[in-house]
């Protein structure tokens, strides 16, 4: 058979040019992605970072469709991979989402070289063993619409500069070990609906501040802090709220004289120091889920709606409440 210099060439382009062709990723960004694997150690969870292959085709990453940059950087459930988060993260410019979450072995602070990455919608750094501070830094992310810090070992107060952030739909910041005071500047988000705001299990303390009147959340969850007075300002009838947590706090206030919204579906205040009655408003709701134990309640539990239909452990523990589920009133 002859074979014609034509295919010949052909043959050569396809075998030792098409790779390079191929590779659509960023020379830069591919610079940048190799440090950070190293500055990790090499781990397993990273060994498709081969030098020799195209990055936008490792694992853990994402890149555009037509720009190619990398866009996306996500490290997860990984108890082999140590070390710090490397500054290096900040050198990919394009970068719209930023995890690392189930590393136990992750240490060191929230790195400051994240405050380049102005391009950043998604933060989350989570289930790790990073301490220090929330750092200020975090409220030049304009773009940035989602904060999770949660499961971490972080301390000191919440800086009251993330309120600035014009973007941001989700803030968690539980399981750690935060103290001081919900910051006052957190009734004044430029979004007045955040969807989650979760600020649970740290050693938070003080009042709800008044200007959270004018927030509007989905789901609040202030749980497990040593926060105390009135919360009343969370409710209202005309906000939207689906889901409010305020259980095991130091919380005191009239239950009686608070108005609900009617999209309430979940409802904890157990163990703070709660008094008055059940408002009969609350048979107007769809309750999915109410705990009112382990406070200083009174009074017949309305009949009606779906406060019949939970078992006497969301009640027990009060100074007198009675009616079903409890024991008849005398």
């Amino acid at each position: 058979m002859k074979i014609y210099p034509a295919f010949l060439s052909f043959l050569f382009i396809t075998i030792f040019i098409s790779p390079s062709v191929s590779d659509h990723c960023n020379a830069q960004d591919k610079k940048v992605l190799l440090k950070i694997k190293k500055a990790l150690g090499n781990p397993y969870l990273l060994a498709s970072w081969d030098p020799k292959t195209d990055c936008c085709d490792w694992y853990c990453l994402e890149c555009h469709p037509n720009t190619h940059r990398v866009v996306s950087l996500t490290l997860f459930s990984d108890d082999r991979l140590t070390g710090q988060i490397p500054p290096e993260v900040g050198d990919l410019p394009y970068l719209e989402t930023l995890l690392f979450r189930h590393l136990p072995n992750l240490n060191g602070t929230i790195q400051p070289a994240i405050a380049k990455l102005k391009n950043l919608k998604m933060l989350r750094l989570s289930w790790t063993n990073l301490s220090g501070p929330v750092p200020n830094f975090l409220s030049q992310l304009k773009n940035l619409t989602y904060l999770d810090l949660s499961f971490n070992n972080l301390s000191g107060s919440i800086p009251s500069s993330l309120s600035t952030l014009p973007n941001l739909e989700d803030l968690h910041l539980d399981r750690n070990k935060l103290t001081g005071t919900i910051p006052e500047s957190f009734g004044m988000f430029p979004r007045k609906k955040l969807y989650l705001f979760i600020l649970s299990h740290n050693k938070l303390s003080g009042t709800i501040p008044a200007s959270l009147a004018n927030m509007d959340f989905n789901t609040i969850d202030l749980s497990r802090n040593l926060l105390e007075g009135d919360p009343s300002v969370l409710f209202g009838p005309n906000k939207t709220t689906f889901e409010i947590d305020l259980s095991r706090n130091m919380f005191q206030f009239d239950l009686s004289k608070v108005q609900f919204p009617k999209s309430l579906a979940r409802l904890d205040l157990n163990h703070n120091k709660i008094t008055g009655s059940i408002p009969a408003g609350l048979t107007d709701l769809e309750l999915q889920f109410m705990n009112v134990s382990y406070n200083r309640l009174c009074g017949q539990i309305p009949v009606g709606g779906r406060l019949q239909s939970f078992d006497y452990s969301t009640y027990f523990h009060n100074r007198c409440l009675c009616g079903a589920p409890l024991d008849t009133c005398k």
